[in-house]
């Protein structure tokens, strides 16, 4: 996907103000001796960002506005040690609402919606940005937030909610307590709008069934804008990237090199018209792809395919480099098995070991299963794990993200 004349000149734009503003960003530009763009081969020259450097600038070091016009800040939910804080303008946040507002509207939501809001509010970007959207739409939001499950169904049923806004793991979670207690009749859901964590197949359908819906994928991140800043549309051929406000590339994750349209790598986002807090090819380890051609839905906007996982998210064991995503799609290939799954690391006796335990009904035997996941998974990574097989419901469902992996070598 190659950068417009007019994504340009907004880049260009933008490197302007964070010079003038000698911000901790404008500064590291005019060290490496950058005052603009003229060309497509001079964007491709610009250094990348990184969420280190996010880091390296807090508190209000990224801020490229008087600290009079910032209205908001957030910060990133998936950060350890030093927060990343992302100052907002009332632009800022009227644009974000705006790209959120055009998600629910590909999803082919309307004002008649009303729209069971679960993700968490405060400073991660979710709870927040999913109401905003909504109320750009003019749809009722239920700003219920995350947990109390009991209060969750109570409201979905008095309040005959049609949109579910949740984490693939607490939209499971929903989905089998509705099941559990038998109140599927009562349950007014058509749509469910699923962001935050990278999901499987497998879940995709057992949540799509069990509730009975259409299933949307929304992508974002706090330190672009947050979620809404792409989303599939009903013919799910990928997810549409709002390029007016961003632009997007892949890049091969070790050279930093530009990929062409198709090819897997990291995704790199630089904003075009954000105020408050403007990035230049910031890389957000999502791995994923642009998919080339048109849309049947004749949007003009470009596509990228399902985030499959990260470029940091890698584990080496035994000398092998291994991403969950593979383990995951060994699991798929049996029907026996939950969505649900947990990867255990350690370090005994000299070497390291792989425990995966994973979940099935009471119809299989389990030692039988065990072995025939574990003969799978060494023909994929070359290794042989250890495999725990346990009944359905036995590992945790949670109310956020769902951790997968346990490196316990480390802790």
């Amino acid at each position: 996907m190659e950068i417009s004349k007019k994504q340009l000149e907004q880049v260009n734009h933008q490197i302007q103000r964070l010079l003038q503003a000698g911000n901790f960003y404008g500064k590291k530009l005019k060290e490496a001796g950058i005052d603009g763009v003229s060309s497509i081969e001079d964007f491709k020259q610009l250094p990348f960002s990184q969420k280190e450097d996010l880091r390296d600038a807090y508190p209000l070091g990224l801020m490229t506005v008087p600290e009079e016009e910032i209205v908001r800040i957030h910060s990133s939910s998936g950060t350890t040690g030093t927060p990343v804080i992302i100052p907002y303008t009332a632009k800022d946040v009227d644009d974000w609402g705006e790209m959120f507002k055009r998600c629910f509207e590909y999803a082919g939501i309307t004002n008649r919606d009303r729209i069971h809001i679960t993700p968490g509010y405060g400073l991660w970007t979710a709870g927040i940005g999913f109401q905003n959207g909504c109320e750009k739409l003019g749809a009722m939001a239920i700003p219920i937030g995350p947990g109390n499950t009991e209060k969750q169904l109570q409201m979905m049923m008095d309040m005959k909610s049609t949109v579910l806004c949740a984490t693939s793991s607490y939209a499971l979670l929903l989905a089998e307590e509705i099941e559990k207690r038998g109140i599927a009749d009562k349950i007014h859901l058509k749509k469910g709008v699923i962001g935050s964590e990278r999901w499987g197949e497998k879940m995709r359908k057992r949540i799509q069934n069990e509730l009975g819906i259409e299933l949307y994928d929304i992508y974002g991140l706090t330190e672009i804008y947050g979620p809404g800043i792409g989303i599939n549309c009903k013919y799910d051929t990928g997810m549409h990237i709002w390029d007016d406000y961003l632009y997007l590339e892949i890049i091969d994750p070790k050279t930093g090199k530009n990929l062409p349209d198709g090819e897997w790598g990291e995704i790199v986002i630089t904003t075009l018209v954000k105020e408050g807090a403007p990035l230049i090819r910031y890389r957000t380890h999502d791995i994923s792809r642009i998919l080339p051609g048109e849309c049947p839905c004749k949007s003009k906007h470009p596509r990228i395919d399902v985030v499959a996982g990260r470029s940091d998210d890698m584990m080496k064991i035994k000398g092998v480099n291994v991403f969950p995503k593979q383990i995951e799609e060994v699991l798929a290939m049996f029907p026996e098995l939950s969505s649900e799954y947990q990867i255990h690391i350690s370090h005994l006796d000299g070497r390291d070991t792989m425990r995966i335990y994973v979940e099935t009904n009471g119809t299989v035997d389990f030692q039988e299963m065990s072995k025939k996941i574990a003969e799978k998974v060494k023909s994929r990574i070359g290794f042989t794990p250890l495999v725990k097989v346990v009944e359905l419901g036995i590992l945790p469902r949670s109310e956020k993200k769902s951790q997968r992996v346990f490196d316990e070598r480390y802790s």
